[in-house]
């Protein structure tokens, strides 16, 4: 059997205990990009070595998973994947991430989990590669997250509690009643949060959020919104109405272009004459303009045609 094959039914093993509710079929077709009849094969030779593999049925379909506790003896963490959290925390601190002091809790967790022997083989090479990445602090003020009110915000969006919040805006100041939904990370944090009196979703600076109080005041999560799509619906953070993007690059800088992610959902075109055409369906004509002007005369707005206008500031 080839290496990599082998690596694929231990990640499967791993899977099968990290998932309470199972694994289907169809998951590890999708997962591993293999047929139904791989993925059956898969299933059963992993039963046979590991006999207490439970199954579960539903109307739908068939679930397998392994025990917890069951693979302990097997888990153990790889040089790179100690340096991977290495580097998560580095980014972090970047940041100014309140989940910081989190991160490296569970560095320190895992290395103490971890054989004497096997640690001691991999920190002299975790330190030299921990000093020779790094990451470039972007110029400017850090925003400090506040721990308080991320640990109270993640309490009432968990347990889907009404919150009220005292928030400055250049508009308007004063307390909020709002429903919290999540955060999007950015230059700066936000919360986003269903505001009743604009009968919309908003986001909110954490920076600008000077006192949280969580109600004793349940509300129902509206299953049809999504954070990732959400998101998806404007270039940058603040949110307007999604409109058609197309970018031509020149083929001076085409190359470069085409190893960015301007959008989750874009379409990267090569053309004939080596430019670059990049299409997607967003909003945040601001934040668009700040970014394109990073790309001086070598990029060109086709779509929207008003482009111009959109990027104007508004009262």
């Amino acid at each position: 059997m080839a290496y990599n094959k082998i690596q694929d039914l231990l990640d499967l093993v791993f899977w099968m205990q990290s998932e309470v509710e199972g694994v289907s079929i169809e998951e590890i077709m999708s997962k591993y990009n293999v047929s139904k009849r791989t993925a059956f094969r898969m299933k059963d030779m992993i039963k046979e070595k590991f006999p207490q593999i439970q199954e579960i049925k539903d109307r739908y379909k068939k679930r397998w998973f392994i025990p917890q506790g069951q693979l302990n003896h097997l888990v153990s963490f790889s040089l790179d994947e100690v340096n991977a959290l290495q580097n998560a925390i580095k980014l972090a601190k970047t940041r100014a991430s309140a989940d910081t002091e989190f991160l490296d809790s569970v560095l320190c967790k895992i290395k103490a989990s971890m054989n004497k022997d096997v640690r001691n083989r991999i920190e002299p090479d975790a330190e030299v590669l921990l000093e020779a990445e790094g990451y470039v602090f972007r110029p400017g003020p850090k925003i400090k997250a506040n721990k308080e009110f991320i640990s109270k915000l993640r309490i009432a969006i968990l347990s889907c509690l009404k919150i009220r919040i005292k928030y400055s805006s250049s508009r308007d100041k004063g307390w909020r009643n709002i429903e919290p939904y999540g955060f999007l990370y950015g230059n700066k944090q936000y919360l986003i949060a269903w505001y009743s009196k604009k009968n919309a979703m908003c986001h909110f600076d954490l920076n600008k959020i000077s006192e949280i109080e969580v109600l004793d005041e349940y509300f129902e999560r509206r299953t049809d919104f999504s954070l990732q799509d959400f998101s998806e619906q404007s270039f940058g953070v603040y949110q307007e109405e999604p409109f058609d993007v197309e970018w031509l690059f020149d083929k001076e800088v085409a190359a470069e272009a085409e190893k960015y992610v301007f959008h989750p959902k874009q379409e990267a075109i090569k053309n004939d004459d080596g430019t670059l055409t990049v299409k997607f369906h967003a909003g945040g004509a601001r934040e668009m303009d700040w970014h394109l002007y990073t790309w001086g005369e070598h990029v060109k707005v086709i779509e929207p045609k008003n482009f111009d206008e959109l990027r104007k500031w508004k009262d």
